[in-house]
């Protein structure tokens, strides 16, 4: 096992593989976040009943009593 270039490794460049897996997981959140909220919309606001079975007549007038 070669652990030379292990030891060349900086701080820094240990920081920046941290910021990357943090903004990775930031990103798989946002993602499932989106993906839930979709799925809550969806539930919420359901497609709307085809008329297309309907008679031709039907709203066409609107019933009203005074």
């Amino acid at each position: 096992m070669d652990i030379s270039s292990a030891a060349t490794v900086s701080p820094l460049s240990g920081q920046a593989v941290g910021d990357s897996a943090d903004s990775q997981v930031l990103k798989k959140a946002l993602e499932t976040g989106a993906r839930t909220a979709a799925q809550t919309d969806e539930t919420q606001h359901p497609a709307k009943p085809s008329s297309a079975n309907l008679p031709p007549h039907l709203g066409q007038n609107v019933n009203t009593t005074a």
